[in-house]
């Protein structure tokens, strides 16, 4: 059997990368997809597993008394019960920064179709309107200049800083909110101290923190209510920091102007999700991440943490 296992392989690298820098560790086999009631059969003889998204639960991991290193393939590692793992001596890493340019270019793609509709625009024009157009050029949808506007960024980390620095370029301020106050000498920006001071104060507000028990339903029907009606909201970090229902109804009822999510509660999501039905809400698969020079990074980084856990000297551990 083999020694080192991935479990899901197949959204990270569906073909056009290599695992070798993995396989010259040890004898690995690589599976596309895992689902859930097969997590235990396909890891009972490793020594070494790597998941993104196949949860390893308690119970789990207590029925797998030769595993001694769990990999996960992103940054989040809310799919390892960290707890479980401590008490059987489970080395656990993450894979942090690898996708901290590409996260915030989506931030951006999101953000500018909120402001000038390319897709709609161009859509328009293939189906002959502009063709037909009495004067040299139209629109049908007011169009947003961001220069002088204020993003507010929920979570200061590397993908908040970046989407900083980027909002920085384009003329915007930038309004901070997070755990712990930051300085970051290349950046302009304000701190704030409240989470609806930020909300209140800013035209698009951009989520970049973890999901945890205190961030889950930040954005709700009462935060909510302190965002201009004029306001977008963009979402590229975890699904469940927003109570969809309560977007859904802010979309619906003018409360707010837009939202643009790449990132949703249940992944894939339910056909019923209430926010496919919303006004002015865009919605990406997830893939913010996903660019092929991220993912490379990612795989590259998934070997140096093994490999420095195999020479003793781990790196990138969450416990």
């Amino acid at each position: 059997m083999s020694e080192i296992v991935i479990l899901d392989g197949y959204t990270i690298n569906p073909g056009d990368l290599s695992w070798d820098v993995i396989r010259q560790l040890g004898e690995c086999t690589v599976y596309q997809r895992t689902p859930a009631d097969l997590v235990l059969e396909r890891c009972r003889d490793a020594r070494i597993v790597l998941t993104s998204k196949a949860l390893f639960t308690a119970e789990i991991i207590e029925n797998l008394p030769k595993l001694s290193y769990i990999g996960v393939l992103a940054t989040g590692y809310n799919v390892v019960d960290i707890d479980a793992a401590g008490k059987h001596g489970i080395t656990v890493t993450n894979i942090p920064a690898y996708s901290t340019q590409s996260v915030a270019q989506m931030v951006f793609a999101l953000l500018l179709q909120l402001c000038c509709h390319v897709k709609e625009h161009s859509d328009s024009v293939k189906a002959g309107s502009w063709s037909g157009c009495k004067d040299f050029c139209y629109w049908n949808y007011p169009m947003i200049e961001l220069a002088g506007k204020t993003m507010g960024i929920i979570g200061f980390g590397m993908i908040g800083q970046q989407t900083a620095r980027v909002a920085n370029a384009l003329g915007m301020r930038v309004a901070a909110f997070g755990r712990r106050r930051k300085q970051v000498p290349d950046i302009e920006f304000q701190w704030m101290d409240s989470l609806e001071e930020l909300l209140g104060c800013s035209d698009v507000v951009s989520l970049h923190c973890p999901l945890s028990e205190e961030t889950k339903h930040m954005l709700n029907a009462d935060t909510l209510k302190s965002m201009k009606t004029s306001a977008f909201l963009i979402n590229t970090a975890r699904g469940p920091l927003i109570d969809e229902h309560a977007l859904a109804d802010a979309l619906n009822s003018g409360r707010i102007a837009g939202a643009a999510l790449d990132v949703l509660s249940t992944e894939p999501p339910e056909a019923d999700n209430p926010l496919f039905q919303s006004k002015n809400c865009i919605i990406t698969p997830h893939i913010a991440w996903a660019t092929r020079e991220a993912r490379a990074r990612l795989i590259d980084t998934a070997g140096r943490n093994l490999r420095a856990f195999l020479e003793g000297t781990p790196v990138n551990t969450v416990r």
